[in-house]
């Protein structure tokens, strides 16, 4: 297995390759971003990892960019080209499709999507 050198990176993008988004997919997603990636000579600048459930099924297929911290819902191929050239080599977000973005003190949630389950009220289900 590789080690990469990062000095260079300015973004990680984190695609979702769990169950609901590879249903919606998460494969295809993966290589459209790969592949924009290198079309577009990024690869220095942009690693890319597939990560397992994000927590987020109801938004599948979801990306995540960093350093950022924006969170992407319902990602298919065309959008997927669309982060990269605009967000990752044009520094944009392509705003209608932010799901969450860092604010600097959490995150805020965009597009009146679904704020989801609240950790906190589920921990104190349990303890009960």
């Amino acid at each position: 297995m590789a080690t990469w050198n990062l000095t260079e990176m300015n973004h990680h993008v984190l695609i979702c390759n769990g169950s609901s988004c590879m249903r919606k997919g998460g494969e295809e997603v993966t290589l459209a971003i790969r592949s924009e990636i290198k079309k577009r000579n990024l690869e220095v600048q942009v690693h890319t990892s597939r990560t397992r459930c994000n927590g987020r099924c109801k938004d599948a297929c979801v990306v995540v960019v960093y350093p950022e911290g924006t969170w992407y819902h319902e990602v298919d191929e065309p959008l997927a080209e669309r982060i990269v050239s605009e967000h990752l080599e044009q520094g944009k977000p392509v705003e209608e499709a932010v799901t969450y973005t860092y604010n600097g003190r959490g995150m805020e949630l965009h597009n009146d999507r679904v704020i989801g389950v609240d950790l906190d009220k589920e921990k104190k289900k349990v303890k009960q």
